[in-house]
């Protein structure tokens, strides 16, 4: 873990059009990779899959509500900065920027308010499951017992088997 992180958790309850997810909080890591060092991208594709979470891509966050119901994201912050809506419609905004990451657990809506025009993420999913994508409004009984079915990783995305996610996920 850096020395300079913080890490901040927030558990969103479903609004009536976002599931978000019940137990899991939501993670954010502030100041987890060194974006000075190596290119940022590479390092946070290489560590995310190293600790298990794949399918990594390069690109943004889309400006609109949406949600994953078949498994968890994590996102790293690898240039500029953004305010992302996170818990859906209803949720918090949140100040991301470089050297971020952002790990949502499954049925958490999300969307990009605003950002710099550099701005891009790493993304990338635990277990090798495919995501779908969801709008709010589309939250039904299959899609919350498909957000609870989400196995838990099994590591942290950036710290691996020490990471703080396994911790704070464990009892979900």
């Amino acid at each position: 873990m850096s020395k300079n992180e913080d890490i901040e958790t927030r558990l969103f309850p479903e609004d009536g059009r976002t599931p978000n997810n019940p137990s899991l909080p939501l993670v954010v890591m502030r100041r987890t990779a060194a974006v000075s060092a190596q290119d940022p991208a590479v390092w946070f594709e290489d560590t995310f899959t190293s600790h298990g979470w794949s399918g990594t891509w390069r690109w943004t966050v889309y400006p609109y509500h949406h949600f994953h119901s078949t498994n968890h994201e994590v996102l790293g912050v690898f240039r500029g900065d953004a305010i992302l809506m996170l818990g859906g419609e209803h949720g918090a905004e949140f100040k991301v920027s470089a050297g971020d990451v952002i790990i949502l657990p499954a049925g958490t809506g999300h969307m990009r308010v605003h950002c710099s025009d550099d701005f891009q993420v790493v993304g990338a999913y635990p277990g090798g499951r495919e995501p779908d994508l969801l709008l709010p409004g589309t939250t039904t009984a299959a899609v919350r017992e498909r957000v609870a079915g989400v196995p838990l990783p099994h590591q942290d995305p950036v710290h691996g088997g020490r990471g703080v996610l396994l911790d704070l996920w464990k009892s979900g």
